[in-house]
This record gives C-alpha cells, sequence and structure tokens, in this order.
C-alpha cells in the first residue's frame, strides 16, 4: 500500500512548481529552489524513504497547495466523508438485505420482480449523473416539485453547524448526496443476499427446522437469514472502498468538502502529499473493515470459531 501510493501519482503527469507558480518562477533558480523546498529534486528512491520515514512517525508532510500540514488537513475534511459514505453505506445496507431477503423468500413474485429490476437499474446509472437528476428535481425544482433541497455545500453560510438548527441543516445538505450514493449501490446488498439466501433455501438443516414445528418465519430470520449473512458481510467490507471511490465524484458534484473533492482538488496540482495522505487513510479504512469482517464470521458462523 505505502509503494503504491507513492509511486502511482509520481508516474502522472503535471508539473506541481509549474502549476502553483503560474508563471510567476521565471527562471530555472526559482524552479529549483520551489522543488527543493518540498524534496522534489532528490531522486525517487531517496523520496520514497524520506516518505516511509515520515509516514511511520505519523507526518504525511506539508500541501503544496493549501501550505498547512496533510495530517491536519485529512482530519478537517475526514468527518464529511464519514457522515457520507457511513450513513448511506448503513442505509444501502438495510434496505438492500431487506429487499434480497423478502425477494428470495417471495421467488418469482412481483415484489422480487420489481425490487429487482429497479435496484439494477439503479445500479446502472453513473453516481454523478444520478446526482444530477435528484438535483434537477429536488434542489432546483421541476415542474409541481418545489425545490427545496440546497444545490452543494455542507453547511448554509449564515447558520452555526455547532448548534441544534445547524444540525438539521447539516442534514438538509447531506440527504441528496446520501440518497445518491444509497441507491447505487442499493443492487450491490439486495443482489448478494437474494442469491445467498436462495442457496440456503434447499439445505437439509431447513427441512429439519421445518420438522420441528418452527414457524416459516423462525427458518427463515434464525436459520437462512444468519448463514447467508456471511457472503453480504464480505461485500460490506470490501465495498467500502468502492464507496469512497464514489464518494469522490459525489463531492465533487454536490460541492461537499471532503476527502473525495481533497483529492479530486489535489489532482489538479498534483498534490503529491494530499494524495498520499488520502490515499492511504482509504487503503487503511478498507484493510480494517475487513479485519472487522473476519471477525464478525465467528460470530455469524460456529464453523468458522472451530
Amino acid at each position: 500500500m505505502l509503494v503504491v501510493s507513492f509511486f502511482l501519482f509520481r508516474v502522472m503527469p503535471g508539473d506541481p512548481a509549474k502549476t502553483l507558480g503560474r508563471g510567476r518562477f521565471s527562471t530555472p533558480e526559482q524552479l529549483e529552489e520551489f522543488n527543493k523546498a518540498y524534496g522534489l529534486d532528490q531522486p525517487l528512491p531517496q523520496q520514497f524513504v524520506t516518505f516511509l520515514k515520515n509516514t511511520l512517525t505519523g507526518d504525511f508532510g506539508i500541501s503544496l497547495r493549501y501550505r498547512v500540514p496533510v495530517s491536519d488537513l485529512i482530519l478537517d475534511r475526514m468527518w464529511p466523508t464519514i457522515l457520507l459514505v457511513g450513513l448511506s453505506t448503513i442505509f444501502a445496507t438495510v434496505i438492500g438485505v431487506w429487499l434480497g431477503i423478502r425477494g428470495a423468500w417471495n421467488r418469482g413474485g412481483k415484489f422480487d420482480n420489481f425490487s429487482t429490476g429497479t435496484s439494477l437499474t439503479l445500479y446502472a446509472m453513473p453516481e454523478w449523473w444520478l446526482g444530477l437528476l435528484l438535483i434537477a428535481a429536488f434542489a432546483v425544482g421541476f415542474g409541481p416539485i418545489p425545490g427545496y433541497f440546497p444545490t452543494g455545500g455542507l453547511h448554509s453560510i449564515d447558520v452555526d453547524p455547532n448548534s441544534v438548527a445547524g444540525w438539521f441543516d447539516t442534514a438538509r445538505h447531506l440527504t441528496l448526496p446520501v440518497v445518491t450514493l444509497t441507491l447505487a449501490y442499493l443492487a450491490d446488498y439486495a443482489l448478494i443476499m437474494r442469491s445467498s439466501l436462495l442457496d440456503e433455501l434447499g439445505e437439509d438443516y431447513l427441512t429439519t427446522a421445518r420438522a420441528k414445528g418452527l414457524r416459516d418465519v423462525q427458518v427463515r430470520n434464525r436459520h437462512a437469514v444468519r448463514n447467508a449473512l456471511l457472503p453480504t458481510t464480505t461485500l460490506v467490507a470490501l465495498n467500502i472502498g468502492f464507496v469512497v471511490s464514489g464518494a469522490i465524484t459525489i463531492e465533487t458534484v454536490f460541492s461537499i468538502p471532503g476527502l473525495g473533492l481533497l483529492a479530486t482538488e489535489a489532482l489538479s496540482v498534483p498534490d503529491y502529499w494530499v494524495l498520499q495522505g488520502t490515499f492511504l487513510v482509504a487503503s487503511a479504512g478498507v484493510i480494517l473493515a475487513n479485519l472487522v469482517a473476519n471477525l464478525l464470521y465467528g460470530l455469524l458462523d460456529p464453523r468458522v470459531r472451530t
């Protein structure tokens, strides 16, 4: 992860000195002074060793664009992304798992056909395009639909975000982005849960449970669903990385000052230290989520504990 986060952004086109200088560095000496100040004049192997030392001590460097420590910049931008990605992941998981359970238990019914078709249609849409549609319908307004929600941002400029009114204002600003990501990733959880539960329906242990006199809903909830949750648990962990990447486009469309928008802004420079820091944070989040998923297996399936 450390190797990729360093060399991936070094092969990108672009020169930070020329981008940020905007014509001010007119002599080779000025360009050399800028590169020397940020260590860009060193050979790549030496830069990589410095990067490893600094990262292990918690020093992500100074942003080329904002001229502030990258760690402070990431901490400031992390919470909007956690709110956006966290809420959308929770909603997509809960709703998707419920759709998958109900659809599989009544396979081929009207609800199953409608939920599967709708979720697949939403999944096929690019997140940014779906976000623009929601902005046009519910932020700008369309026909009889009033434009109630903001078109972008995380807070209104005339509201204190730490007050109760500010919390409601933040919720109103996050509604459309959260709904966009929730709808975009709904099919992931619904289809995986549906497929997993269908695989469990023919197992002998369900026949045994019915023979013991358990009601159909008890057989489903106590036995079938619990075993079918294992693939979905893996998907939740893996999809955190995909949701974060999707949040980059959503934060750009809705102008939310999170890690996604920060990474987009850093790409235009390119701001190596910001890109490395955001990549490390996102990668560490995926690794941690996979660890949690593996630990949860033991709680969901007794066979794993043995």
